[in-house]
Formats: C-alpha cells, sequence, structure tokens
C-alpha cells in the first residue's frame, strides 16, 4: 500500500468528533483523490502533513518546538518523506526528529484532530497524532527548531496558536 492510500484510508476510517472535522476529513479525501501527488510538497495545491504533540501526562506538560520559519510555537511535524510507510509513521518520525526524543509511542485511536493551514510553501493539511514521551524523556533541539520546551497544559494557551490549544485539549480527552 502506498502512503497515499494509507492516507486515504485513514481519513476514510477517522471518526471526526465534531461537524467542522467531519467537513475537514472530506476536504482531505477530496484533495487526495483529485491530486495523486498530493502528500507530497511539490504539490502546490496543498499537501497532506503529519504531525504530533509530544505530551507527558505524569508531568502535566507537552513540548513544544519554535519553529525556525514560522517563528510560532509548535508541536512536531511537517513534509511526508518517500521513506514514510504510513501517515502515523511519517507522524512519528517527525516527532522523534524534532524532539530528539527515542521511544515515543503514539496514541493508538489513530488521529486526533485535523487542521488546515496557509504556509509559505502551499496549504498545509495537517493529520495530527498525539505521542506520549517515554518517563524522564530528555528533549534534544533540532536543526527545525529555534528552540525546544516543555510547557504545563495551562502555560499552552500564552504561548500557541488556536490550532495547537485545540490539538492540546482534544489530546487531553483522548488520554
Amino acid at each position: 500500500m502506498s502512503l497515499h492510500e494509507d492516507a486515504a484510508r485513514v481519513l476514510r476510517e477517522w471518526s471526526a468528533p465534531d461537524d467542522g472535522q467531519e467537513r475537514l476529513r472530506l476536504v482531505y479525501g477530496d484533495h487526495l483523490a483529485a491530486y495523486p501527488d498530493g502528500m507530497w510538497k511539490a504539490c502546490q495545491d496543498g499537501h497532506i502533513t503529519a504531525s504530533a504533540l509530544v505530551i507527558d501526562p505524569s508531568q502535566g506538560r507537552v513540548l513544544l518546538t519554535l519553529h525556525r520559519k514560522l517563528k510560532m510555537w509548535l508541536q512536531m511535524g511537517g513534509h511526508c518523506e518517500p521513506g514514510d510507510a504510513t501517515l502515523a509513521e511519517a507522524a512519528l518520525r517527525e516527532a522523534t526528529e524534532e524532539s530528539g526524543i527515542e521511544g515515543l509511542t503514539l496514541l493508538p485511536a489513530g488521529p486526533v484532530r485535523l487542521d488546515r493551514h496557509l504556509t509559505p510553501c502551499a496549504w498545509h493539511l495537517d493529520v495530527q497524532y498525539a505521542a506520549l514521551a517515554p518517563r524522564d524523556a530528555v528533549a534534544a533541539i533540532s536543526e527545525e527548531s529555534l528552540d525546544l520546551r516543555w510547557f504545563g497544559y495551562d502555560e499552552v494557551a500564552g504561548v500557541a496558536d488556536e490550532s495547537v490549544r485545540r490539538l492540546l485539549t482534544r489530546t487531553r480527552a483522548l488520554v
């Protein structure tokens, strides 16, 4: 199964938590049906991306990256790569690379939510997962970040945008 086929399957099978997320799920599915290259950065009409919010429920905190290009505190994530076999694998790879934490595990229920946003390269149709950090995880900053920092759940609203806040709220409801 190709990454494109896996993404289409994941989106087909995902149970959206509300009407807005269901509308996005359908938009993403239509995008994949219309664009055979819809998984890749080269697709200028937008592309599917994969991200993961790294959380440490035992300490009530999340790890955010200060994105080098966007200068915003965000979850880990980005473009899919040819070596990614599944959308979940792409999200986990991105989270591991950008956090420096080995042993992350995705929440088993699949994606947490969807978020469509305009970036300098194109529209990102982001499929957002949540990754559990192992106990006493030590993060290491990557080249894609200006900073990397743990924030308590209650601190996120003061540093992150609405997309990250919604992702955290949904993730906490699932943990």
